[in-house]
């Protein structure tokens, strides 16, 4: 065989395996922006969706209202992490009493009770009387008022604060589905949007 006839059959096998691994990866619908220097991280089966909120942002407690129906369309297959961090004059108190209680088995119950409290009851979450008060509701007691108030998860607020900043967020609520793709409410018209949205990058996502 000559070496051109080599030549050629080993173009050719090199871009059938090219081309049967771009028919194999799902393509990716939906509006999202990819993020430089994060790796997209996807086996096929579960799913991380980093949420990035602040609990003085009405965008995210209404949000907030949607994450039932995004995990109840992917059963067992998303695993949800919630990173809190705090705008211009917001406490980082808030945060720091997610933290304490996520650490006890009772972070989404404290991340309800704490958008309940500054949107339904109108109270100052910045204030640490009002955060031991919902952590008591919530079954939280001296052991986290003590915490709290010493500031023991002041450096994971913080490192929130870091993070967001590697993931170039600008507003919350904004979520990184599969380590790098990275969407936001700015991007639509309305919050329902944004839900579609996020509905239909999964749906992609596990076309497969």
């Amino acid at each position: 065989m000559s070496s051109r006839k080599i030549f050629v059959i080993c173009i050719c096998l090199i871009l059938f395996s090219f081309s049967s691994f771009a028919a194999e990866k799902p393509a990716i619908s939906g509006k999202y922006t990819t993020l430089p220097g994060q790796q997209f991280k996807f086996d096929g089966k579960q799913v991380e969706i980093i949420e990035f909120l602040s609990f003085y942002c009405g965008h995210c407690y209404h949000f907030e209202k949607s994450i039932p129906v995004i995990k109840g369309n992917f059963p067992g297959k998303i695993i949800w992490k919630t990173i809190p961090i705090y705008w211009g004059n917001g406490s980082p108190k808030p945060g720091e009493a997610y933290f304490l209680a996520e650490e006890a088995g009772k972070g989404e119950q404290m991340k309800k009770a704490i958008f309940n409290a500054i949107f339904v009851e109108k109270k100052d979450i910045g204030n640490i009387d009002v955060l031991e008060e919902i952590a008591a509701k919530i079954g939280l007691g001296f052991d986290f008022s003590m915490r709290l108030r010493n500031g023991d998860k002041a450096g994971n607020v913080g490192e929130a604060l870091l993070m967001a900043n590697n993931y170039n967020i600008n507003e919350t609520p904004a979520i990184i589905i599969a380590g790098n793709l990275k969407t936001s409410p700015g991007m639509f018209k309305d919050m329902e949007m944004f839900k579609d949205n996020t509905i239909t990058i999964l749906k992609s996502l596990f076309a497969k």
